[in-house]
């Protein structure tokens, strides 16, 4: 099983480990809306990204990132996804101005840090997700990080290169 660092304390994750390869495993998440939404399977390009709490500055940041680089990308859904209230995740994304991607709580089921392999297995932050990256492709991951430290934020120009280079954009915008 994968593990990060928080503090630099090695963490342990739980969870199935999802492999480049291998088949992306169809979830439900909650919105802020309260309404439930899926993520993985065969959606055509995904990126889903999960994050310990948006309510954190390096959470934060790399939401307002994405939702930057997601602008007139609409052949691509983007989900980042935490343990976070939808309440929560709602008033964020408001403040914010966050429009680009939507934002889903595994709070319910933890279905997705299961079935992904990142959920904080021990620690100050144990139950919550890691900082990690998923690019999905007609329902196969064709790129994956798990950030090693989870104060760090994840390599973006990585994420829109395997895109791009997978043809999942023909438009240009990449």
């Amino acid at each position: 099983m994968a593990k990060v660092k928080f503090n630099g304390a090695d963490i342990a994750l739980k969870g199935e480990e999802v492999l480049v390869g291998s088949y992306a495993p169809e979830v439900t998440l909650v919105g802020h809306d309260l309404g439930e939404f899926k993520v993985g399977g065969n959606n055509g390009i995904e990126i889903l990204v999960t994050v310990p709490s948006l309510d954190t500055g390096v959470c934060a940041t790399e939401t307002r990132k994405f939702n930057e680089k997601m602008a007139a990308k609409e052949a691509i859904k983007l989900s980042v996804i935490s343990m976070d209230l939808p309440f929560a995740m709602g008033r964020f994304c408001s403040t914010e101005g966050i429009k680009n991607l939507k934002v889903g709580s595994d709070f319910r089921a933890k279905e997705f840090g299961e079935k992904y392999g990142v959920i904080i297995g021990e620690g100050l932050l144990a139950g919550l997700l890691a900082r990690a990256v998923f690019v999905i492709k007609d329902g196969v991951v064709i790129h994956k990080q798990i950030v090693q430290d989870i104060a760090d934020e994840p390599n973006y120009d990585a994420v829109f290169d395997v895109i791009k280079s997978s043809g999942g954009c023909s438009c240009g915008c990449m």
